[in-house]
């Protein structure tokens, strides 16, 4: 579980003005020509949709709810759009030695390259051949997701080559991701992207088909993403005043949540959940 990355602003966010989404009546999203496979058979999040983030935890969405992200070890919400959370760029701390050594991307001392904020090895996808034997990995949780009857998958840490050193780059991530999506896609699921509003504008080559937002109306961002995929935007806030510029902005156009740092289970002492409506 992860909140947030804080990636860099862009100089200027466009309005939703003449935006529209890839997705059909229907809400699926169609064919793509890109290399991330036939999207023809996924469906996206319902649009302005009551949403939960529940990756601390699964319990019983409150009411109103329609759409929760859970982590891949929980099951499924009955009766919702279920969004399956994967990290997908960076190894857990606690499953870090379940990783080949090979895998984690190495400074030029060969010490593994940290997000220290979260005490996570970044995965080196870095070549073709990484790449792959990385998203063979990671492609088996996606099949646990689509196993266990969710609808789409959330890869976390798209971001991760801005923490690198160098040593990675944004085709290294898009090239990466491009391959998960084309799994996702062949297993029914639909995938979003994680944050990362800077490669928002490669959605089309890389087969991402909604996005998934931490803070964006506390940072500004969320055009960015609404630009790219139209009202397939689901936003977590961990603030007060985030959920306010949110929801002020985007509230009548985007789904729109505020949750605890920590996305606690309901009981839990810092529990904390908030919305465009209260």
């Amino acid at each position: 579980m992860s909140v947030r990355r804080r990636t860099a602003l862009v100089a200027a966010l466009l309005a939703l003005t003449g935006c529209t989404s890839s997705a059909g009546p229907s809400g699926s999203a169609g064919s793509s020509g890109s290399g991330a496979g036939d999207r023809s058979s996924v469906s996206l999040p319902p649009v302005h949709a009551g949403f939960d983030y529940q990756l601390g935890g699964a319990y019983p969405p409150p009411k109103g709810v329609r759409i929760v992200s859970r982590d891949r070890a929980a099951e499924p919400a009955d009766g919702l759009y279920n969004i399956c959370y994967v990290n997908a760029f960076q190894a857990q701390p606690e499953e870090r030695g379940q990783w080949p050594a090979g895998l984690l991307l190495r400074d030029d001392d060969g010490d593994v390259v940290m997000d220290k904020d979260w005490d996570e090895p970044l995965l080196d996808i870095g070549t073709p051949a990484k790449r792959k034997r990385i998203a063979a990995r990671v492609n088996r949780w996606t099949d646990g997701c689509a196993d266990q009857g969710y609808d789409a998958v959330e890869p976390d840490n798209y971001d991760s080559y801005t923490r690198s050193g160098g040593r990675l780059s944004a085709a290294d991530a898009t090239a990466f991701i491009t391959l998960l999506a084309a799994h996702a896609h062949a297993r029914g699921l639909a995938i979003g992207q994680k944050n990362t509003v800077e490669l928002a504008g490669r959605r089309e080559e890389t087969g991402l088909d909604f996005a998934v937002v931490e803070e964006c109306g506390a940072y500004d961002e969320c055009g960015g993403y609404a630009k790219a995929f139209g009202r397939h935007v689901v936003v977590v806030e961990y603030t007060a005043k985030g959920l306010a510029k949110g929801c002020a902005a985007w509230g009548d156009r985007l789904s729109i949540v505020r949750r605890d740092i920590g996305v606690t289970p309901r009981g839990d002492g810092d529990y904390l959940r908030g919305t465009c409506r209260d």
